[in-house]
């Protein structure tokens, strides 16, 4: 059961096949397995806690009054969710000290009361701002790739900043991990980790009780096996109706755009391949697949040329913390950080101005399509080592948040699913939606994915 989806989990708990307490248990046996990664996916296991909740929905299971069809299926949450009684460290030294949070945030608070079993919370690039996984503080949980062939001694990044919640779903720590979205940080874990990411419209999930990175483009959502069960947590984390399949939406027929233009460049072999005999799979299954030329795509990196939203609005977060705790940042983390101070007012509002008016014109470019396409990354998972240079660490980090980050300038709804081969390196291919479309985007990426697994 430590690699089923959440239907099938939920199957097996109604039939009474295995219990709360069981699935829990086998989590907490992988997170503490020492050959394995819990150790650098996790930075806090609440295993007390997390067996106390699994008891009690059992008992709730056995006497007809369980919350909802997904009581008892243990998560991990992101180091940047508060829960009351818990640091919220944001994967940093720097809030070492900080005081236990008071409350809990709303959207871990729903999926408690839905009787998911929190067991922990896991591993994340400090303060959310770098996609490469790479945490010096607590270490850096490695991807499963190539761990299965005997290959740990290399190690390759899990991608970020969920790092921690990729690799713990991947391997088994839980059916799924709450991560955060600024660039990609849902997605391309997601992409080099062989599992579904999601980032939703922004907004429409709460922040209330988060760490920020950036007010403007933060989102909310999970990384789990599959489009299903990212839209059943993606639901509940927004206050909805639990989300439940509807009538399938063919492939036949659905027109998919594949973006060009600067996010088609530099990608590794192992991209290529993988994401062309995807697209070759939809085409032949009967989707609409078409070149998609957006000019205003080019005006993206012109526009945050002077430092974009997420340097100057994580400047503003973090000055005062800088002030007194400058020594416990990663260097790396903290230069990004001090970048934003640089940014001027004007140049702010003319973001902020350059930003609508892309949107709007990418709006209008993108309107017939059911998706845009796109690899969700440039490049496979490099291995820990090549980022040692400094160059090598700026270049790949922007490689990997390329793609991705197009989604949250736009806000739209963006998801990242598995399409290599097993055995191969993996590739994520990513579907954008419209700001606001997330519900159809989950029905079109459910008829993508079982395309991709046939």
């Amino acid at each position: 059961m430590s690699h089923a989806t959440l239907a099938e989990a939920a199957a097996d708990l109604a039939a009474g096949r295995t219990t709360a307490t069981a699935l829990t248990e086998a989590a907490l046996e992988r997170i503490a397995d020492p050959d394995g990664e819990g150790g650098r996916a996790f930075l806090v296991v609440q295993a007390e806690a997390a067996r106390a909740s699994a008891r009690a929905m059992d008992a709730l299971r056995q006497a007809g009054r369980a919350p909802s069809p997904w009581a008892g299926i243990p998560i991990s949450i992101k180091d940047l969710y508060d829960e009351a009684g818990q640091q919220t460290r944001g994967g940093s030294k720097a809030l070492a000290d900080v005081a236990p949070a008071t409350a809990t945030a709303p959207s871990v608070a729903r999926l408690q009361r839905a009787g998911f079993v929190v067991l922990g919370r896991t591993n994340m690039v400090e303060f959310a701002f770098s996609g490469l996984g790479h945490n010096p503080h607590f270490g850096t949980p490695r991807s499963p790739w190539g761990r299965d062939k005997g290959d740990r001694a290399t190690g390759r990044l899990p991608g970020g900043s969920s790092s921690g919640a990729a690799v713990a779903t991947a391997d088994g720590m839980g059916f799924a991990g709450l991560g955060s979205d600024t660039g990609g940080s849902c997605r391309i874990p997601a992409a080099l980790c062989g599992l579904v990411g999601w980032k939703p419209t922004a907004k429409r999930v709460p922040l209330t009780g988060t760490l920020p990175l950036s007010f403007t483009l933060d989102s909310l959502g999970p990384i789990a096996r599959s489009v299903a069960c990212c839209a059943v947590i993606d639901s509940l984390m927004a206050g909805e109706e639990a989300w439940s399949p509807g009538l399938p939406v063919p492939v036949a027929g659905l027109r998919l755009g594949v973006l060009q233009g600067y996010v088609t460049e530099t990608w590794d072999a192992g991209v290529t391949s993988a994401f062309e005999a995807a697209l070759s799979r939809l085409s032949a299954a009967g989707a609409r697949v078409e070149k998609l030329v957006v000019p205003e795509l080019a005006d993206i990196p012109k526009a945050n040329a002077t430092g974009g939203y997420a340097s100057s609005e994580a400047y503003a977060f973090h000055r005062g913390l800088i002030e007194r705790q400058r020594d416990a940042y990663d260097p790396r983390i903290l230069s990004r950080i001090l970048r934003g101070g640089q940014m001027a007012a004007a140049d702010y509002i003319q973001l902020g101005q350059d930003r609508a008016r892309i949107i709007s014109a990418f709006a209008a470019r993108t309107a017939g399509y059911d998706a845009v396409v796109s690899p969700t990354c440039a490049l496979v998972p490099p291995a820990l080592s090549e980022i040692e240079d400094e160059a090598e660490y700026g270049r790949i980090n922007l490689l990997l948040l390329r793609n991705t980050s197009v989604g949250n300038f736009l806000d739209r709804c963006a998801i990242s699913l598995p399409c290599h081969k097993p055995g191969e390196a993996p590739v994520g291919f990513q579907l954008m939606g419209e700001h606001g479309g997330d519900a159809r985007l989950f029905a079109v990426a459910q008829a993508v994915e079982a395309a991709l697994a046939a």
